[in-house]
C-alpha cells in the first residue's frame, strides 16, 4: 500500500509540475531551510544513484515544486509526512 501511495504522490507532484512547468532545484542546505517554512510538509523521498548512492527529496510549497539531491540523508522536520517512492524522475 505504501508503494501505491508513494507512486500516487509522486505522480500528483509530477502532474502539477507539468501543468505549471515550474520545478525548482535547490542545494540540500537551501532545501532544508525551505522545509522549516512549510507547515506540515508532504515530502517524497527516494534513493538513487548509478555510480554512488544519493537521496532525492521533493516537496511542494506555495504552488511550486522544490527538489534536491544529497549524498547523505537530510534531517526532516518531525511534523513532515514522508512518502517513500521507488524513484523520482526530474526532467533534464
Amino acid at each position: 500500500m505504501a508503494a501505491g501511495a508513494a507512486g500516487a504522490a509522486a505522480a500528483a507532484i509530477a502532474e502539477a509540475t507539468k501543468a505549471s512547468g515550474v520545478l525548482v532545484k535547490l542545494e540540500p542546505e537551501e532545501f532544508a531551510k525551505l522545509l522549516t517554512r512549510v507547515k506540515d510538509p508532504l515530502i517524497v523521498i527516494a534513493e538513487g544513484g548509478f555510480f554512488g548512492k544519493n537521496y532525492q527529496y521533493l516537496v511542494s510549497y506555495k504552488g511550486l515544486a522544490f527538489y534536491t539531491k544529497s549524498a547523505s540523508p537530510l534531517a526532516l522536520p518531525p511534523n513532515a509526512e514522508v512518502v517513500s517512492a521507488g524513484r523520482i524522475w526530474i526532467p533534464g
